[in-house]
């Protein structure tokens, strides 16, 4: 006769996939009440350390590596692979970011480098603690990366949900002071494009997920590229450069890049995770690119700083939508 805890242990085995619970669910329950007196299991309940357990086993089966069906296999390396080109984007921008900041600031005189300082201090100390993590904290980005490519995990997890958290002060500051919200819409999408590929790299690079695999290259070369080009970027285009010109131009050279590789080694092997990875990644950046123009439209602002950021907007629509009908095609043959 089946008692009361076994019919909750089983609600809550049914978090876990179907493919996993015909394989293990008897095993797990025969686990679970193996030292519970059945006298008392009908006034027992699991406890919230085995729904934790389940509720990260659940997530672990779904973004699979091995032995698990297709639809899941695919999943977890797609996911995988967006969350590393996204922190690859996000360590090389921030790191561009201040270079170029304080380049500037150091270069153009006692004023710049007055404005420079006087934006971490004289603001209180709640303002000036809030300026030192935005402008420290997003340096993590690159320890994540790098300790992702070298299969360190945990300093990999840690170090990019550190990264990602000044993205959420733009929200939150309307309710701590008195200052009004600022352009909201690239503050969501702002932290969307941290949180997402930060929460991503948590959930699927789990311990039964292989280690992090870069196309081509090594990770120290393509770290040196990406910084290069969005530097590049700005150097040669200041008067087109916002928040979103170099992440996205970096994204955009980037996703040809991957595909003349693809299209000269004619991989038959592919299975779109690279190309599924991309196109959400660069449909990310066009919702940051869109967020940071709209404000700007209709205002008397220089015509190639409009027709630089619509062109951008372009280019990222196109790619988006190539890179979603390679993944299309390849899942499709495969």
């Amino acid at each position: 006769m089946t008692t009361l805890l076994e019919t909750r242990y089983r609600t809550v085995l049914r978090l876990l996939p179907a493919y996993y619970r015909e394989d293990r669910e008897e095993e797990m329950v025969e686990v679970f009440l193996w030292d519970v007196d059945r006298d008392t299991q009908d006034q027992s309940r699991p406890t919230l350390g085995e729904i934790a357990g389940v509720a990260a086993l659940a997530v672990r089966s779904r973004l699979a590596a091995t032995g698990a069906p297709r639809p899941y296999a695919l999943l977890g390396s797609a996911l995988r692979h967006f969350a590393l080109f996204a922190v690859l984007l996000q360590a090389a921008a921030a790191v561009v970011d201040r270079i170029i900041n304080l380049t500037w600031s150091s270069t153009h005189g006692g004023r710049e480098w007055d404005m420079f300082l006087s934006g971490f201090t004289g603001r209180g100390a709640l303002l000036g603690a809030v300026a030192v993590a935005q402008w420290v904290l997003p340096l993590l980005w690159t320890v994540g990366f790098f300790a992702l490519v070298h299969d360190r995990r945990r300093l990999a997890r840690a170090a990019v949900l550190l990264a990602a958290l000044p993205t959420l002060w733009p929200l939150v500051e309307p309710l701590v002071t008195e200052w009004a919200p600022s352009e909201p819409w690239f503050a969501v999408t702002s932290a969307l494009l941290a949180w997402l590929p930060a929460l991503a790299l948590c959930a699927a690079f789990h311990r039964d997920a292989p280690p992090a695999a870069l196309p081509a290259g090594t990770p120290g070369m393509l770290y040196t590229a990406c910084c290069v080009v969005m530097g590049g970027s700005l150097v040669l285009l200041p008067a087109l450069a916002d928040a979103a010109w170099a992440p996205a131009t970096c994204f955009v050279l980037g996703a040809l890049g991957w595909l003349l590789l693809r299209a000269r080694r004619a991989d038959s092997t592919s299975t779109g995770c690279g190309a599924v990875a991309l196109a959400a990644l660069g449909l990310l950046l066009l919702a940051v690119r869109v967020a940071a123009l709209s404000p700007w439209l209709g205002a008397p602002l220089p015509a190639a700083f409009i027709g630089g950021a619509l062109a951008q907007t372009a280019a990222l629509t196109l790619l988006v939508v190539t890179l979603a009908l390679v993944a299309r095609r390849d899942l499709a043959t495969r």
